[in-house]
């Protein structure tokens, strides 16, 4: 393919494009047949449980591994077949730690813009914006060693944007980072958003996939699901979610686990939200004095069992715990 026939097929596909990939090693198929599209600007969610296909998808979009089958396009590219000149366009951060400790902030940026080919004058002036971008102002000759999580996590996505990429690829990028820097973090996120740039993230932090354009949903290898975080918990929720407050809610969860174990009722989870109980059955209105009376019985004082909307982590569980073909 010649250098006009890559900029109109750029032009002309999404900038992330997954068409029927799969991925096998051996006998075990860690990614099954997915396809699925990003938009232009969009911050798109890949989310599933731990060895799911998130990370091997990922590496695929990078080039890092070829698909058994299937095909992957990153800014019309494809990453199988054009991974040297994918890789000067778009950024990645890993979930591992990948800069280097005994370099301050600044030497990490300079290192990293010199790898992308950055020198004189626009490296300095990309060093000075990814300092102020990354709130590192007074931090710049600081041993990363002794930057906090946070700042570290902010100066790593600087060092993967630094040769201003259109396509961003983040995966976990705030895991084990407090509430405020992963705010902060994801404020970073949409900044970039407002000049053009997409943005694919894996994410296990449900209040961070609420955040996200559009979601899709990996399980076992296979795409479950994908759609606005709205759009899920209307077309993807099994059953209905009773929140049951009870004064004893860790007695109340052991009874309707047992009662789960033994199929009294058709739970499809019962799990703790905080001090209260989601349990999630066929019908509200058929198991909801059911349920009530079975507690009361066993002797929990239940205070209020009232149907409500399902979070993004019920929709999550619902979808990726559907059978095959259900």
């Amino acid at each position: 393919m010649n250098r006009a026939d890559g900029v109109e097929r750029a032009a002309q596909q999404p900038p992330i494009l997954v068409q029927n990939l799969t991925k096998k090693f051996g006998d075990f198929v860690a990614v099954d047949n997915v396809s699925f599209a990003v938009n232009a600007g969009e911050v798109f969610g890949w989310l599933g449980p731990n060895g799911a296909g998130k990370t091997t998808t990922i590496r695929m979009l990078l080039g890092l591994l070829h698909p058994t089958s299937g095909s992957t396009y990153v800014l019309g590219l494809n990453s199988a077949t054009q991974t040297k000149a994918m890789h000067g366009v778009v950024g990645y951060m890993s979930q591992q730690f990948t800069l280097y400790n005994d370099l301050t902030a600044a030497e990490n940026i300079r290192f990293y813009g010199m790898v992308y080919g950055l020198a004189g004058r626009e490296l300095r002036q990309r060093l000075a914006e990814i300092i102020h971008m990354a709130g590192l102002d007074g931090r710049e000759d600081t041993l990363t060693r002794n930057l906090s999580g946070g700042w570290k996590q902010r100066l790593a996505l600087g060092c993967a944007i630094v040769h201003r990429p259109k396509v961003v690829f983040l995966d976990e990028p705030t895991a084990g980072v407090d509430p405020i820097s992963r705010r902060d973090f994801w404020t970073l996120i949409y900044a970039m958003t407002k000049e053009g740039v997409t943005v694919l993230v894996t994410t296990h932090y449900m209040d961070e996939a609420e955040l996200c354009q559009r979601i899709g949903f990996i399980s076992g290898g296979r795409l479950v699901a994908i759609d606005t975080p709205d759009n899920l918990k209307l077309t993807q929720m099994r059953g209905d979610v009773l929140e049951i407050n009870a004064a004893n809610p860790d007695l109340a969860m052991r009874l309707l686990k047992e009662a789960q174990r033994r199929g009294q009722f058709p739970l499809d989870e019962v799990a703790l939200y905080g001090a209260q109980i989601h349990a999630v059955v066929p019908s509200a209105g058929a198991y909801r004095e059911a349920i009530h009376i079975m507690l009361q019985e066993a002797g929990v004082e239940v205070r209020s069992i009232e149907r409500i909307a399902p979070t993004l982590e019920d929709v999550f569980i619902s979808a990726v715990n559907a059978p095959v073909g259900g």
